[in-house]
This record gives C-alpha cells, structure tokens and sequence, in this order.
C-alpha cells in the first residue's frame, strides 16, 4: 500500500511540474498570454512614457530644491513602478521614466501639476468669500467653486500656506467618537508650517469657517476647522474610502513639491535594450540549470536528481509569483533570479551532506534522512532569516531598484526554503519508498582529518588586509588622475542626453549592432544608452557627459553615417540621487545591525554576530577594491551586486556557525575549542565549496553569453562569491576566535 501511495505520488508530483511550467510559458488557457509575459518589465526590458517636465518661473533653481522635488517625484512614480527613473534635465528640467506604462496623457492628469498646491481661508480681510459649493459630481463629492483667480488670492493674502509647509501626508484610518472606524489623511507640517497653520485654524475655528485645499487648478477638499490646531499635527475626515483618502494624501504630497512644474512635452519610449539582451539571458539560465542538474545528480546521486526536480518546481514558482505580485523586471533583475537558482541548491547541499554523515555513522537510509533533516534546519532557517531580514529593510527603506531587488531577493529565499524543507524531501520519500534504498544510491561521508584553518589565520589576514588597502590605493590614484576613484556610470554622476532623427526607422537590434557602437568610438566608453521614441524615427542616445568637441563629433559622424539630424543635446543628472545612495547606505547598515542582533539571540554569543558582519564587511570592501582596480563601470547594477553579496556572505557564514555551536554542545572535555572549530569548518567545507561552484556557474555563463550591462553585473558577482567562500571558511571563525579573546562573557555567581 505505502509503495502504491508513493508511486501516486509520484505521478501527481510530475503532472503538477508540468501544469506549472506550462501555465508559466503560456497560461492555463494555453493562449501564449501566461504568468511569463505578463510580469511588468523595466525600462531596459520593454520601454513606457517618458515625461518632460520645466520649472515654473524666470529665476533658475537652486540645485537644492531640484535635488529636494526628484526626491519627492520619485517616491510618487513608485507608486507606478519602483524601477520608475526622475532625473534632472539641464538646470531647469525634470524627467519622469515609467516602464510599462501605454498612455501618458492618463499619467499626467493622476500626476497633476507638481508643486501647486494652496491652502485658502473661506474669506478674505474685508469679508468676501473666496470659494462656494457648486454642487455634487457624479461620485457623490462636492464640487467646489473658487470666484477668483489663484493669482488673486495670493496678492490679496488669502493663501495661508503652500503645499513645501506641509512635511508629510498618509492615508489611516482612525477611531469616531462612537468607537466607528474611519478613513483619515493625517498631515504633518513643517516647523514654519506649524506656526502659520497654528495662526490659521485659530481665525478659522473662531469664524466657524473652512480651510479649502486648492490644486492644479481646483479645489480638491475644504474640510471645516474644528479647533485651533498648534501642534502641526491636522487629520482631515469625511466620507472616504481607502482609495479616496490615499489619493487625496497622494495629492497633497505631489502639490507639497519645492518647485512648481509644467508638462513641456511626453512621448512613448521604446526598450532600451534589444530582445537578445533577453534570449541570451534565459539561455545562459537554461545552460547554467542544466549543468547544475548534471553535477548534482552526480554528486549526490537520487538526492540530487531529487533537488533538481524541486528547483524546476521552484524556478516556476518563482515565474508565477513575480507575476502575482506585479515586481517589476528589469535585466539585472533576471541576473538576480538566474543567481538565485544557484543559491537555491545552498539548502539542498546543507541537507545532502547531513545525510550522508548520518549514513556513515552506520544509521540505515531513512533514519538518516529524518536526522539530516533535522540537524539542517537550524543553519537553513538561520541563514535564510537573516537575509530575509535584509531583504525586509532594503525593501522598506530603499527606493527604485533597490525596493525591486529586495522584492526578488525575499521571493526567492521564500520559495528555496519551501522547495527545498518539503518538496525535495517529499521526492527523496517517494523515491525511497519506490525502491531506491540502497546506501549507494546516496552516498557516505566518511570521517575527514581536521584541517588547521585557524594556524593559518595570520596569513589570511594579512592577505585580506592588503587586498583592501590596494583597492583605497587604487581610488585614490584614480581621483588624482581626475577619472573618479570608481568608474562610475551615468546612475551615479549622469551625462549627456543627445536626441537625433534618423531618416529610416532603425529596430533595437540594428541601433545596439550599427550606431552604439559609431557613439562608443567617440565617447570611448562602452557605457551608452540607446532609448528609441515610438511612432517616429527618433532616438536618444544617453551618454557620459561630452564636450563641445565631442558633441559636434557626434553629430557630424550621425549624420554622414546615418544621415541622422541632431536636433537637441542635454546634460542629464544621476538617476540614482544622493538621497537614494543614502537611503540605500542606511539601509545596509540597519540591515547589518539587525542581523547581528538576530545572531546573537540564537547563538546566545555576540562575538557570533560580530564575526559574520566583520566576513561581510571585509566581502564588500574586495569586491569594492575589484571595481576600482579592474575599473568595472559602477551602475544600478552595483547597488545590486553588493547586496547579492551581503547575503551571500552572511549565509555561508552562518551555516559554520551552526556546525561550531552544535560541536560545541557535544565537544568533550579533553577536545580543545581549536580543535572544534577546526573540525566544524572541514566538516562544512563541501558544502562551502559545492554551494560556490553551482552559484559561480550560474554567473560564469552569465557573463559568458550576456551583453555588456549583464557582464557588469556578473564579473565582480563571481569576484564576490568566490571572496564570500573565502571569508566564510578562512576567517569567519578566526575573527570569533580572536573576538573570544577581546570580548570577555559576563561572569555569573
């Protein structure tokens, strides 16, 4: 009965792995429209609307205040998508980059006009009143009427306060006075804000009069003053829903911008990068799955063919999801998933090598299989949580890629942890109860020698120290030269946006294979951005930034090469703002702190925690010594790679601890903690090495068949794993051992 069972099992299992694949590739209707072609894809995958827009005014903006209003327009257009891009377009322009989006005339009227926001008293000095009900629209809200110009209200003294008094605006929800829930938009306002809002409910709430809220061109809500409001602190009530309160809040922040905007111009945008950037990345996916599939089923053997079906299983998953969850995709982030299939087989390795202990210890298959099992689960679920853990700070912290990377990054942990905890185990139980029971069939471990890591703990070290000195050495020979001490791209330091019309209409393909590479001679940099304008034969080439030279250089080889007019030239500010980098620098250092707190509440020791951030630190500062040695271009796709680390390291790092503590409880008196920690780290050792090969040969074909942005992305990855292997193995344990040392545990009585 219970091999019938299994072989049902079986049976069901395989049909589920290919209703799931098959409703990834094309849906469950099969109309070719499944989960796969409808995950929202970013700028360099599929295009969307790019909006223009020009500060108000004669007088040219300050950089601070253009600093402040891209800051605030891009936590607004994440609303759209987080890989949504703003950016500064010469000294007076802004730019709005929205991926997947078909219409900008829809945006723009949701977007309304930035910076445009008043807050009028119901009457004037000499008494008149400034706006009227005018009657009830077609959703049941008041309509309201201002009798005068905004021009005139600002003359006569009847604006109180202006959208940059108010900090912040939220959609909440809150309590009546008969204890009814309901929906609110509670206000901040700034310090000067406060005092002038102070002044202004007080006359207002005296008079019994309304405070109406004036915005791109009409009064959006008029609420009355129900008291004299002194603290900053305002919520406007009424008959909302949800929705109506987090537009109304939406509003309010958008019209709360420093710089008052106008639309100059919108146009739909193309991909910024052809299909092949796409096709050679799912192919370097297929190859690299495939050659993991081989190596673990040679390896480990019917364990390992049950982990390879688990990992299809889990790769569609993973499809299916990013579409239920609408995260947007960009290349970096099909890098970032194709990488996740190689840390994917992290957990299985962990529990495979458990396994095999067990069976040499002379324990029969299936007891081994429950006790593998259970010995891995503390180090699987202790490493996954604590990149979990960064992946929930960057998300609620980080903006644009960084808050989509975290989205991958928390997805993928979720579903490796699932597939690998029961589906794997469910086959292996399957296959066991089929017939596959022989000790072979799994493999032994057999007892290994220890290995001294720790004698040689001085010389690693030092080698670690010098590599990072090199790469300070580097940057700063770098900046001397004036070439920056990174190489970074236009994310970081912007450039130059050249638009030109071609008098035939050129596909991605030819764009990338025929005119990059004519801009690529005169820039002589490999970073330029092609971005094609729909329904015209137009096309914008972004660039570092160029001279005048360069700029009719340029020109002149379009035209005689393509018989291209160039018909405008911008320098273009950073797409990742100094804000952004701040955010993500805080985020990074939260997400460090609150791991090593985690850390030490489970291994009860904070030289634990310690040590694993200590091997994190050193990882990101080698893989940042290799930017600045090798020169690789420092792009979105940086931010990207050093958070891929983080989390490598931290994982790798955790499941020799595991081994150090569980050794520890069972160490016996005449062993030395030397000894035990030597011993943990050579019992780990395959899985350190086997877990590293599988994840480089994912990024190796990568970057193999990848086009140039990916090759970016995947070069320092494998810099990064390879030092993340080193780390975790070398010197993970030797900084808990000198930490031992420096830090003394508390003596109890």
């Amino acid at each position: 009965m219970k091999k019938s069972t299994s072989i049902i099992s079986m049976i069901v299992l395989v049909a589920l792995l290919v209703v799931f694949g098959i409703s990834a590739a094309t849906g469950f209707n099969f109309d070719g429209q499944g989960a796969a072609s409808d995950i929202p894809l970013g700028l360099d995958l599929e295009g969307g609307v790019s909006i223009t827009y020009q500060v108000v005014g004669e007088e040219e903006p300050s950089s601070e205040d253009m600093a402040d209003t891209i800051y605030k327009l891009q936590q607004r257009v994440q609303n759209y998508s987080t890989e949504a891009q703003v950016y500064a377009e010469g000294s007076n322009r802004i730019n709005i980059e929205i991926p997947g989006a078909e219409n900008a005339k829809d945006i723009l009227a949701e977007l309304g006009r930035p910076g445009s926001l008043y807050f009028i008293r119901e009457k004037d000095a000499s008494g008149n009143i400034n706006y009227v009900q005018a009657g009830i629209d077609d959703q049941g809200e008041i309509v309201y009427l201002l009798l005068k110009p905004i021009e005139q209200c600002l003359a006569d003294g009847d604006v109180v306060l202006t959208g940059t008094d108010v900090k912040s605006a939220q959609a909440g929800s809150t309590q009546d006075n008969l204890k009814n829930s309901q929906f609110v938009v509670s206000l901040s306002m700034t310090p000067e804000g406060t005092s002038k809002f102070a002044d202004a409910t007080d006359k207002a709430f005296k008079a019994g009069e309304s405070i109406a809220i004036y915005y791109d061109g009409k009064i959006v809500s008029a609420p009355n003053v129900n008291a004299s409001i002194t603290d900053g602190q305002a919520q406007i009530t009424g008959n909302f829903t949800y929705e109506k309160a987090d537009k109304l809040a939406s509003t309010i922040r958008i019209g709360g911008l420093k710089l008052e905007l106008e639309n100059l111009h919108h146009k739909q945008v193309g991909a910024q990068l052809g299909s092949d950037a796409i096709n050679t990345s799912l192919k370097a996916g297929l190859i690299g799955f495939a050659i993991i599939a081989v190596f673990m089923i040679i390896i480990y053997r019917i364990a390992g063919f049950a982990a390879a079906l688990a990992l299809s299983l889990y790769v569609e998953l993973m499809v299916i999801l990013l579409d239920a969850f609408q995260i947007t995709l960009t290349l970096p982030g099909i890098a970032g998933i194709i990488l996740s299939i190689g840390m994917a087989v992290d957990a299985n390795v962990i529990i495979f090598a458990r396994i095999r202990e067990e069976i040499g210890k002379g324990k029969t298959v299936e007891t081994s299989m429950n006790i593998g099992y259970k010995k891995a689960l503390s180090a699987i679920v202790d490493g996954n949580i604590t990149t979990l853990i960064a992946a929930a700070v960057l998300g609620a912290l980080g903006t644009g890629p960084i808050k989509g990377f975290a989205s991958t990054l928390a997805l993928g942990i979720i579903l490796s942890m699932f597939t690998a905890l029961f589906v794997t185990k469910w086959i292996m139980k399957a296959l066991f109860a089929l017939g596959a029971k022989s000790e072979k069939l799994y493999g032994v471990a057999k007892d290994a020698k220890a290995v001294n890591f720790l004698a040689k703990k001085g010389i690693c070290i030092t080698i670690s120290v010098i590599v990072m000195v090199a790469g300070f050495v580097f940057m700063g020979i770098n900046a001397g030269k004036g070439e920056g001490s990174l190489n970074y791209s236009l994310d970081f330091v912007g450039g130059t946006s050249t638009e030109a019309t071609f008098t035939e209409d050129y596909s991605i393909e030819d764009i990338d294979g025929k005119i990059v590479p004519v801009i690529e001679a005169i820039t002589g940099d490999g970073n330029v951005i092609p971005q094609k304008i729909e329904d015209s034969n137009n096309i914008i080439f972004k660039t570092r930034t160029l001279s005048e030279e360069e700029n009719a250089k340029l020109a002149d080889a379009l035209s005689s090469n393509f018989s291209a007019t160039v018909i405008g030239s911008e320098t273009i500010s950073s797409t990742i703002s100094d804000e952004m980098s701040r955010d993500a620098i805080l985020a990074v250092v939260i997400a460090s702190a609150l791991m090593l707190l985690y850390i030490w509440y489970r291994f009860k020791d904070v030289r634990f925690g310690c040590s694993s951030v200590l091997a994190l630190v050193h990882d990101v500062l080698v893989v940042l010594a290799f930017y600045a040695i090798a020169r690789v271009s420092v792009g979105s796709t940086f931010i990207a790679c050093m958070l891929t680390i983080v989390g490598y390291s931290i994982n790798a790092t955790i499941v020799i601890f595991d081994r150090i503590r569980e050794n520890k409880a069972a160490m016996a008196k005449k062993d030395s903690l030397d000894d035990v920690v030597n011993m943990s780290v050579t019992q780990t050792l395959s899985r350190s090495v086997f877990t590293s090969l599988t994840t480089f040969i994912m990024v190796a074909v990568l970057y193999v068949l990848g086009v140039t942005s990916i090759k970016e992305f995947a070069l320092p990855l494998m810099v990064g794993i390879l030092c993340g292997t080193y780390s975790s193995i070398c010197l993970a344990s030797s900084f808990y051992m000198i930490l031992r040392k420096v830090i003394k545990p508390k003596k109890t009585v």
